[in-house]
């Protein structure tokens, strides 16, 4: 008797977003399937791998990493072309470090100068990430937002704290996407998403970051928030979290331990930059094996093994 596969079916899809312009545009979400179960139907769209880049000088990062970008990272337009002839990755996410108040504290209109001058100079889509101050981003992205107008670019991130301002204007003023940020939780994801829909926000520009974490740093609880969230939008039709999901990897994985040590502090562990390339590399796959439509990395060996495990798995 031959064999049959069985197939599973899921009522729920998740909602189709496009960030970018023109032919370099990328579509993520639209499937109806569990990550990857090509089985069970069709991957409509492959996950987007996107580049992390600042609007200063990456002071904070490590030696080795710096070091890939010390040519470049003295001008954030040079370091986004860079990283698009050399790199090629489906985004670029830039990341406003410069606005953060307790740092050079750089104007909403400085930050909108540049984010308009980098989008401008390149192709790829842009995916444009604050500070992490609240009250700051709310100002920022108002302004860039509009410097930006028509190039369709994803704002991340939208939180409980600012979504009425990040909405009203990268979402609604702007019709940009807009990322709803919430802290590893099904029901924090859930009312964000209520909560943007009903200011305005159509839910075909919204996408959720849920949070992350450095794989071995309780990421146990991120894995199981994708899942639970994942299966819900699709086997439960719950339409309040059919969006896709970006996860901005790089944040988390070069901040901790394993990481930053150095190999005098810890010669057991190895090369430095190896370790920050596989923490970075096995937190990637495993948000994407739970449900993230894109991923924000950092260094691009990481890149390069990313977008081979996603085109042998596609």
């Amino acid at each position: 008797m031959a064999f049959k596969m069985s197939v599973q079916k899921y009522s729920g899809k998740i909602s189709e977003v496009e960030i970018g312009s023109g032919e370099r545009a990328i579509k993520i979400g639209g499937e109806n399937i569990l990550p990857f179960y090509n089985f069970d139907g069709q991957q409509v769209n492959t996950q987007k791998i996107g580049v992390e880049m600042l609007d200063v000088y990456p002071e904070n990062w490590t030696d080795e990493v710096k070091n890939l970008y010390k040519d470049v990272a003295d001008d954030s337009v040079k370091w986004a072309k860079h990283i698009e002839e050399n790199i090629e990755p489906d985004f670029i996410c830039l990341r406003l470090e410069g606005a953060d108040p307790n740092g050079l504290d750089k104007t909403p209109e400085e930050c909108a100068e540049l984010a308009k001058e980098i989008v401008s100079n390149i192709s790829l889509p842009v995916v444009i990430a604050g500070c992490g101050n609240h009250e700051k981003d709310t100002k920022v992205f108002e302004k860039v937002a509009q410097a930006v107008d028509g190039y369709n670019c994803l704002f991340m991130s939208a939180t409980e704290e600012n979504y009425k301002g990040v909405g009203a204007a990268a979402g609604m003023a702007y019709n940009h996407k807009v990322g709803a940020e919430s802290s590893v939780d099904i029901n924090l994801a859930k009312q964000l998403n209520v909560l943007l829909t009903q200011l305005g926000v159509k839910q075909e520009n919204i996408v959720m970051n849920v949070g992350c974490s450095a794989v071995g740093y309780g990421y146990e609880y991120v894995a199981s928030t994708m899942d639970r969230i994942r299966l819900a939008a699709l086997g439960q039709n719950d339409k309040t979290l059919q969006m896709p999901i970006i996860t901005p990897v790089c944040f988390e994985s070069w901040n901790v331990k394993e990481s930053v040590a150095s190999i005098e502090d810890e010669p057991a562990w190895g090369c430095k930059e190896a370790r920050g390339i596989s923490i970075e590399i096995s937190t990637a796959a495993s948000a994407l094996a739970g449900g993230a439509n894109a991923v924000v990395l950092r260094h691009p060996k990481s890149v390069e093994t990313i977008k081979t495990l996603v085109s042998e798995l596609a």
